[in-house]
């Protein structure tokens, strides 16, 4: 049987951060100098989750980050010689969280969504529809608490916000609509950096976790 005849399933993760600003995703280089997801084949003893965090800690050190099945991409002919399944998944993680190991650093690079580079097979769509899907949920979930320290300020989680959906919001009406939705407790703390006047520190209620808002 050839290789286009044989089916082979593989995994890959979007891991994407908000670094320098911006909205950026983790990408492992290529030895003829293109850029991919982190990802590989699945084994067959193997659940397909296990398989995803697996290729993500060995390829870049990364763990303890909030993970989602994405999409499977199917389409024949996607991969050149054989015919490949992927099966991928998206994670985000703080930018203070994610460590990267020394041996491996110098094979892996952030790139901000806005300007990637030449990328392997359909990696580029898979990105693409891993940001669609993050922008949609900010609207009916809690997800974009995944990106924040142990303890922010409104205006930092705003930020989070505008950065993946590209667009201003008005302070006040965000500020009243994240309060309402109950995923936030304040601290007795304040953040004092900078010139600006004291603001009020918040943590998430369920940290880790991702909720439905009602």
């Amino acid at each position: 049987m050839s290789p286009q005849n044989t089916l082979a399933i593989s995994t890959d993760v979007v891991l994407f951060s908000i670094r320098n600003d911006r909205l950026e995703v983790l990408l492992a280089a290529l030895d003829n100098g293109g850029w991919r997801l982190p990802g590989g084949g699945m084994a067959a003893d193997e659940d397909l989750e296990s398989s995803a965090l697996q290729h993500l800690e060995q390829q870049t050190g990364v763990t303890g980050v909030y993970l989602e099945q994405l999409y499977t991409f199917g389409r024949p002919g996607r991969h050149p010689t054989q015919r490949l399944v992927s099966v991928a998944y998206y994670a985000l993680a703080p930018d203070e969280q994610l460590r990267l190991r020394e041996r491996q650093a110098d094979g892996l690079d952030w790139f901000a969504i806005t300007r990637l580079p030449p990328l392997a097979l359909d990696h580029a769509d898979i990105i693409a529809m891993a940001h669609k899907r993050l922008a949609a949920k900010l609207a009916y979930t809690t997800i974009a608490l995944q990106f924040m320290p142990e303890r922010f300020t409104l205006s930092a989680l705003q930020s989070v916000y505008e950065t993946i959906l590209g667009a201003a919001l008005d302070k006040r009406n965000f500020r009243k609509r994240v309060l309402a939705m109950g995923c936030l407790e304040a601290t007795s703390e304040l953040d004092r950096h900078g010139n600006h006047r004291p603001a009020r520190l918040y943590r998430a209620r369920t940290p880790g976790k991702v909720e439905f808002i009602k």
